[in-house]
């Protein structure tokens, strides 16, 4: 399914797409890490939000 950008809300915003530049910039900005470690992250645990803020919030203990 493609990212329609007319939409916002709903299961949007409880998954990261590191290919769209936006979201990769917002996305890791709210975490406080780089896009690279974003990429990381969501390569490591899928692109549940919530899943990759835990991996890495358990990361930085």
């Amino acid at each position: 399914m493609s990212d329609d950008k007319t939409k916002a809300g709903g299961q949007d915003r409880s998954q990261i797409n590191v290919n769209e530049e936006y979201e990769l910039r917002d996305w890791s900005k709210k975490f406080g890490v780089t896009p690279d470690e974003l990429k990381a992250a969501v390569s490591a645990v899928g692109t549940n939000a919530d899943a990759v803020e835990a991996h890495l919030s358990d990361r930085k203990r």
